[in-house]
């Protein structure tokens, strides 16, 4: 894996995302509890909402178009067809990073 670093954790806000732009689009950065942090495509594949601007809660984010839930660690919709890419991430000594090996590996939107 090829690690980078993206930001503080306090710079996502609890509950909260932000996104960060990639040469192959965009993907957003969900931080769900204190040290708690996932990534995941930002669009959502039923409407191409922006996950970045949906409603994070437990685990999950909630697609602000149509309400679809995307499980943060699989990506899996809840209880549609349909699923995001999900990317490795970690928390160190209150940074967040990010595996861009799986960023360029991913296909074009």
């Amino acid at each position: 894996m090829s690690w980078i670093d993206i930001c503080a954790i306090g710079d996502i806000p609890l509950r909260g995302a932000r996104k960060i732009k990639t040469a192959l689009g965009c993907v957003a950065v969900f931080r769900t509890d204190a040290e708690e942090v996932f990534a995941a495509t930002n669009s959502c594949p039923h409407k191409g909402g922006p996950l970045s601007e949906g409603i994070v809660h437990g685990q999950s984010v909630t697609c602000p178009l149509h309400n679809w839930v995307f499980d943060l660690n699989t990506g899996q919709a809840k209880g549609e067809n349909g699923a995001i890419t999900t990317f490795p991430v970690q928390v160190r000594e209150g940074r967040v990073w990010i595996d861009g090996t799986r960023l360029v590996a991913r296909s074009a939107a």
